[in-house]
């Protein structure tokens, strides 16, 4: 079968590529900032026993088409979801098991409403619907808290990329601070910009109810950005089963800095038996 030349250019731009012999497919999606290399140390754990899809968004500093992010395009959620989707059909992948960090985890809710056949499980890492507090929500953030990041993020994105890296990331682990500062310095900042309003001012609490397939909410216990009762809040709301494993660890990314726990809380959701490497 002979694929639209369009939809092969996308997986092409999208840098997306396939690690393992698995017959069952997982899918590793990366959040704000970052690219595909943030999974790259559960890579060996998990290429055994799954077929690993991969890509970069968009806006990320590894594709290389730097007109592929639209800033009016990509101005909610909803067309990184078309996207998904588009990458998994042009490339046959059915029933994945879909890992999605920060802002990926609710492009995967949106993707498994829009098209559920495509998706086994939601692992939704550090996710959350919305990050501005509201009277009977706590996001984890003020108004003011947000204009401030974007004010940040306008006057001198370098300097905010190093402070901002060094906050989200486990100072304990400096290394994994250092490969996502690098990640979010190859990012454009007239990408960034427009991205972070996207992201920071989302509130995608309505779709939860809608989420049909079974997920599995990982949170870091010490999340600077996801306050622990979010996730919880995520759990009531998602109407397919879903339970809360919590991960001890500092920051916003447990698969860099606790990355054996990961491995180890997703085996255990998945029914895999996992070997150290």
């Amino acid at each position: 079968m002979v694929m639209p030349e369009q939809s092969l250019s996308l997986s092409t731009a999208m840098n997306v590529s396939i690690i393992g012999s698995g017959s069952e497919a997982m899918v590793l999606a990366h959040g704000f900032g970052g690219d595909q290399s943030i999974w790259d140390k559960i890579i060996p754990f998990f290429s055994q026993h799954y077929k690993l899809f991969l890509f970069d968004w968009s806006f990320s500093g590894a594709v290389k088409d730097p007109d592929l992010f639209d800033p009016a395009k990509y101005s909610s959620y909803e067309a990184f979801a078309n996207d998904l989707i588009t990458l998994l059909d042009e490339n046959d992948v059915k029933s994945s098991v879909f890992v999605g960090h920060s802002m990926s985890g609710m492009i995967g809710c949106i993707a498994s409403v829009k098209k559920p056949e495509l998706f086994k499980r939601l692992v939704l890492v550090g996710a959350s619907p919305r990050y501005i507090n509201t009277d009977e929500y706590e996001g984890g953030f003020q108004t003011s808290d947000i204009e401030q990041i974007m004010k940040s993020i306008e006057t001198n994105y370098h300097d905010w990329a190093v402070g901002f890296a060094s906050l989200v990331v486990d100072k304990d682990d400096p290394l994994s601070v250092e490969m996502f500062e690098k990640c979010l310095k190859r990012m454009r900042p007239e990408a960034a910009l427009p991205l972070a309003k996207t992201v920071f001012y989302s509130d995608e609490r309505e779709i939860l109810e809608k989420v049909m397939i079974p997920c599995t909410i990982v949170q870091p216990s010490r999340d600077i950005v996801v306050p622990n009762s979010v996730a919880y809040y995520m759990q009531e709301k998602i109407k397919g089963k879903s339970t809360v494993e919590m991960i001890e660890t500092s920051g916003h990314f447990p698969q860099l800095t606790a990355h054996q726990q990961f491995v180890d809380v997703l085996a255990g959701v998945l029914g895999s038996i996992i070997e150290n490497k």
